[in-house]
């Protein structure tokens, strides 16, 4: 446990800064989750769901919830994934 003053006030700060990084990280795994259940399907409904799968991983590298690679990883995989299986 934190013993100085300075410690336990960013223990306090580490907390509440867990629920907007939790928040985030929830938000970003229900975006590329939604994206995916778009493979297959008409090619215009697939890029407007990676545009928006693409914001909230985008959002989450900048709040520095995830790194700046792994977002590019995620995007790029997400991307591949629904070229492979885009309907014509």
């Amino acid at each position: 446990m934190a013993i100085t003053k300075g410690a336990k006030k960013a223990h306090r700060a580490s907390l509440r800064k867990r629920v907007f990084n939790i928040r985030r990280k929830r938000a970003m795994a229900e975006g590329v989750k939604v994206a995916r259940t778009f493979v297959g399907k008409d090619k215009k409904e697939q890029m407007a769901e990676l545009a928006k799968a693409y914001s909230v991983i985008d959002k989450a590298a900048k709040r520095g919830v995830i790194k700046k690679n792994t977002a590019s990883r995620k995007k790029a995989r997400l991307s591949a994934l629904l070229k492979r299986s885009s309907v014509k």
